[in-house]
């Protein structure tokens, strides 16, 4: 199974990289026939004076080029290759978003704890989903649907109080972006495990809160010391 992945930034003001529609297109429908996930498009990015922003026109948009193009992106989201090439066809720039809550969610973590994290599941021979590392800094792990209704419990019992680590649940009512989706001019969506035939079958939240808790507590102390370390040399 191959999926397209590309890492592109703004480095010259003079030349904007166009984010390419094929590509778009072909993961969206790769995604649907090989993966049976939804997908639906987003808004897209627009080059202009030197610069890309957001199709959305919003000088603040916090995911430039890579959110929803409105509230009802939920019914627009599609399970069929036919419909997904309709979708794209009439704007091939638009992002590559996957409803959460349906055939999967995604636990949500800083980058650093992501790889500290995926270092420790596979010593624990783990079996992982895909994964991705957002231009943002984060990563997401993808696990069997119905993870948000468990992972307050899980976090408790591991001695943890949920809201101290910076680990979210992205469940039913969300989305996140795939590859090769772009935001802004920081770099693509990628994955940092693909989808392949051996991770179809996706863990469950339980198999993977051990090592993503731990990891996230380390990067919660971690900057709490950094905190604690710029108030002092004040």
């Amino acid at each position: 199974m191959l999926f397209v992945e590309e890492t592109i930034g703004v480095t010259d003001s003079a030349h904007i990289p166009q984010q390419r529609g094929d590509l778009l297109l072909d993961s969206a429908v790769r995604y649907v026939e090989e993966r049976h996930w939804d997908v639906f498009p987003g808004t897209w990015l627009e080059a202009a004076d030197g610069r890309e922003t957001c199709s959305c026109d919003r000088t603040d948009c916090p995911a430039p080029g890579a959110h929803a193009t409105g509230p009802d992106w939920a019914a627009q989201a599609t399970g069929s290759a036919v419909a997904a090439r309709r979708l794209w066809s009439k704007q091939p720039r638009a992002s590559v978003l996957l409803p959460t809550g349906r055939t999967f969610d995604a636990l949500d973590v800083p980058e650093s704890a992501g790889f500290l994290a995926l270092a420790r599941m596979e010593r624990m021979n783990l079996t992982l989903g895909p994964v991705t590392r957002t231009p943002l800094r984060r990563m997401l792990f993808f696990v069997l649907p119905g993870a948000a209704l468990k992972v307050d419990d899980l976090l408790r019992k591991l001695g943890w109080m949920p809201g101290a680590i910076d680990l979210v649940t992205r469940g039913e009512g969300e989305y996140v972006a795939a590859p090769p989706t772009r935001i802004g001019g920081s770099g693509a969506v990628q994955w940092a495990r693909r989808p392949t035939q051996a991770n179809r079958w996706l863990p469950d939240v339980e198999e993977l809160m051990s090592p993503l808790a731990y990891a996230c507590g380390r990067e919660a102390a971690a900057e709490r010391a950094r905190r604690a370390q710029g108030l002092s040399s004040k």
